[in-house]
């Protein structure tokens, strides 16, 4: 964890982009609930929705919702399908100086995305939510996949040595600098949500961590298929790992030099 920059530009808009891909049954009330959320907290946003290929009619939805909410954007990727190229379709649609990264089944908080932007505002780089510490919490998480959850978190946190216990969850709130900092993002599928944020921390990004709350869908079948995953897991893990211990810092964070005094004449 690190100390934000009191000095860092104050933050225009945010922009909260979610991948969705047959969320028919839940993505009309995600979007409207996050969207009542933020404009009651009074925070400039801009909602961009990636349809990833979904076959059950969220794309019809989403255009019809797009009429009634003007800050919804709903993108279709028209490339190769998968959880991460839904994001990173997202990240190159949206506009914002700050981003949210979040599910659309409503297993993230809106409130949190509130609590997300605020947090950036006082010049941190990155906010990265946890729900295993104190004031967080899960509602209904299947016991195997927490227990999977947190052997991968404990090897990522002895394998980099930093204090973050909750690296693979993807609901996490990045300034846009540290998006383009963390480029070319490598990871197709969900092992997007562990490249991100190591990639912030190994590049020198500032950071912190909030308790967010998480519980699971109601609706809809989960995406994540965990037999499918560790290989990649693995792969992204030592690939941000051989950059921490021997890129010799090619790929750090550059903080701007500051302008030179003017010479008197």
């Amino acid at each position: 964890m690190s100390d934000g920059n009191k000095t860092a530009e104050a933050l225009r808009l945010l922009s909260v982009v979610i991948p969705a891909r047959d969320e028919a049954g839940c993505i009309v009330s995600t979007v409207e609930h996050l969207h009542v959320e933020l404009r009651l907290e009074g925070v400039p946003h801009e909602i961009v929705v990636v349809d990833d290929g979904s076959s059950d009619g969220t794309w019809g939805l989403l255009q019809g919702l797009a009429g009634r909410i003007t800050e919804l954007r709903p993108v279709r990727n028209e490339g190769a399908h998968g959880f991460g190229r839904a994001i990173q379709c997202g990240l190159d649609a949206c506009t914002g100086d700050a981003v949210v990264i979040m599910m659309a089944d409503e297993s993230d908080d809106c409130r949190d995305v509130v609590r997300y932007w605020r947090k950036l505002n006082e010049g941190y780089d990155c906010v990265f939510g946890s729900r295993f510490v104190r004031g967080g919490g899960v509602i209904d998480y299947p016991r195997l996949k927490l227990c999977i959850n947190r052997a991968a978190n404990l090897f990522l946190r002895l394998l980099f040595g930093m204090k973050l216990n909750d690296t693979t969850n993807a609901f996490k709130a990045y300034r846009r600098t540290v998006i383009d900092g963390c480029r070319p993002l490598l990871s197709p599928h969900f092992n997007l949500t562990v490249e991100l944020p190591l990639k912030a921390i190994v590049r020198g990004y500032s950071w912190t961590v909030i308790p967010i709350t998480w519980r699971n869908r109601r609706t809809g079948k989960a995406k994540l298929k965990i037999q499918e995953m560790g290989s990649r897991y693995l792969f992204i893990c030592l690939y941000v790992w051989l950059e921490k211990y021997f890129s010799r810092g090619d790929y750090m964070k550059r903080n701007p030099r500051p302008a030179s005094p003017a010479r008197p004449s």
